[in-house]
Protein backbone atom coordinates (compact mmCIF):
# COMPACT_ATOMS: atom_id res chain seq x y z
CA UNK A 1 0.00 0.00 0.00
CA UNK A 2 1.40 3.56 -0.81
CA UNK A 3 2.41 5.73 1.33
CA UNK A 4 0.48 9.40 2.45
CA UNK A 5 3.85 10.67 0.62
CA UNK A 6 3.86 8.29 -2.31
CA UNK A 7 0.53 9.09 -2.89
CA UNK A 8 1.38 12.87 -2.63
CA UNK A 9 3.99 12.61 -5.50
CA UNK A 10 1.72 10.66 -7.66
CA UNK A 11 -1.10 13.23 -7.43
CA UNK A 12 1.34 16.27 -7.81
CA UNK A 13 4.21 15.75 -10.05
CA UNK A 14 4.85 18.96 -11.38
CA UNK A 15 5.31 20.13 -8.09
CA UNK A 16 8.34 17.33 -6.81
CA UNK A 17 9.77 18.30 -10.85
CA UNK A 18 10.20 21.43 -9.07
CA UNK A 19 11.33 20.54 -5.28
CA UNK A 20 12.96 17.28 -6.42
CA UNK A 21 16.10 19.30 -8.04
CA UNK A 22 16.21 21.86 -5.29
CA UNK A 23 15.94 19.27 -2.29
CA UNK A 24 18.95 17.19 -4.21
CA UNK A 25 21.18 20.14 -4.13
CA UNK A 26 20.32 20.77 -0.45
CA UNK A 27 20.65 17.52 0.87
CA UNK A 28 24.08 16.60 -1.55
CA UNK A 29 25.50 19.83 1.03
CA UNK A 30 25.83 17.18 3.53
CA UNK A 31 24.03 19.02 6.31
CA UNK A 32 20.38 18.96 5.48
CA UNK A 33 18.23 15.79 5.22
CA UNK A 34 14.98 14.19 4.56
CA UNK A 35 13.02 14.88 7.27
CA UNK A 36 9.10 14.45 7.60
CA UNK A 37 6.15 17.42 8.18
CA UNK A 38 2.52 16.64 7.92
CA UNK A 39 2.90 13.14 6.43
CA UNK A 40 4.73 14.72 3.89
CA UNK A 41 8.63 14.25 3.36
CA UNK A 42 10.78 17.71 3.44
CA UNK A 43 14.13 19.40 3.80
CA UNK A 44 15.12 19.16 7.43
CA UNK A 45 19.03 20.83 9.34
CA UNK A 46 19.28 19.74 12.82
CA UNK A 47 16.04 18.01 13.08
CA UNK A 48 13.77 21.15 12.24
CA UNK A 49 11.64 20.61 8.64
CA UNK A 50 12.18 23.89 6.61
CA UNK A 51 10.52 23.36 3.26
CA UNK A 52 8.37 20.65 2.00
CA UNK A 53 5.36 20.24 -0.30
CA UNK A 54 1.87 20.06 1.27
CA UNK A 55 -1.36 18.26 0.92
CA UNK A 56 -2.23 20.41 -2.03
CA UNK A 57 1.05 20.41 -3.75
CA UNK A 58 2.57 23.52 -2.85
CA UNK A 59 5.59 24.54 -1.73
CA UNK A 60 5.41 25.23 2.26
CA UNK A 61 8.51 27.24 3.78
CA UNK A 62 9.37 28.22 7.27
CA UNK A 63 10.25 32.13 6.96
CA UNK A 64 10.50 34.90 9.67
CA UNK A 65 6.82 36.33 10.04
CA UNK A 66 7.97 39.52 8.51
CA UNK A 67 9.43 37.91 5.36
CA UNK A 68 6.24 35.83 5.27
CA UNK A 69 4.45 39.27 4.96
CA UNK A 70 6.64 40.66 2.62
CA UNK A 71 6.34 37.70 -0.01
CA UNK A 72 3.06 38.04 0.47
CA UNK A 73 2.83 41.66 -0.10
CA UNK A 74 4.93 41.18 -3.74
CA UNK A 75 2.84 38.28 -4.85
CA UNK A 76 5.28 35.50 -4.95
CA UNK A 77 3.31 33.44 -2.19
CA UNK A 78 0.46 33.24 0.55
CA UNK A 79 0.71 32.86 4.14
CA UNK A 80 -0.20 29.58 4.96
CA UNK A 81 -2.51 27.98 6.66
CA UNK A 82 -2.88 24.77 7.97
CA UNK A 83 -5.92 22.88 9.30
CA UNK A 84 -7.77 25.88 9.19
CA UNK A 85 -4.75 27.62 11.47
CA UNK A 86 -2.86 30.52 9.93
CA UNK A 87 0.62 29.70 10.18
CA UNK A 88 2.98 33.10 10.59
CA UNK A 89 6.19 31.78 10.33
CA UNK A 90 5.26 29.64 7.06
CA UNK A 91 4.70 30.26 3.46
CA UNK A 92 3.22 28.67 0.63
CA UNK A 93 4.15 28.78 -3.29
CA UNK A 94 2.08 28.08 -6.01
CA UNK A 95 3.74 25.51 -8.96
CA UNK A 96 2.51 28.01 -11.36
CA UNK A 97 5.58 30.30 -9.79
CA UNK A 98 8.34 27.84 -9.76
CA UNK A 99 10.72 30.92 -10.17
CA UNK A 100 10.34 31.76 -6.96
CA UNK A 101 10.42 27.87 -5.19
CA UNK A 102 14.49 28.27 -5.33
CA UNK A 103 14.86 31.18 -3.02
CA UNK A 104 12.30 30.31 -1.04
CA UNK A 105 13.69 27.43 0.35
CA UNK A 106 17.23 28.79 0.23
CA UNK A 107 15.73 31.59 2.38
CA UNK A 108 13.87 28.80 4.83
CA UNK A 109 17.17 27.14 5.18
CA UNK A 110 19.37 30.15 6.35
CA UNK A 111 16.61 31.33 8.84
CA UNK A 112 16.23 27.50 10.14
CA UNK A 113 20.26 27.63 10.54
CA UNK A 114 19.94 30.86 12.04
CA UNK A 115 17.64 29.89 14.57
CA UNK A 116 18.98 26.23 15.59
CA UNK A 117 22.61 24.79 17.25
Amino acid sequence: MPTAAQNRRQKFPESYAIFDPIAAEFVAGGDVAIGRMFGSEGLSLRGKVFAFVGFTGRLYAKLPEERVGELVAAGDAEPAVMRDRPMREWVTALPERPDVWPAIVAEAYAFIDSITE
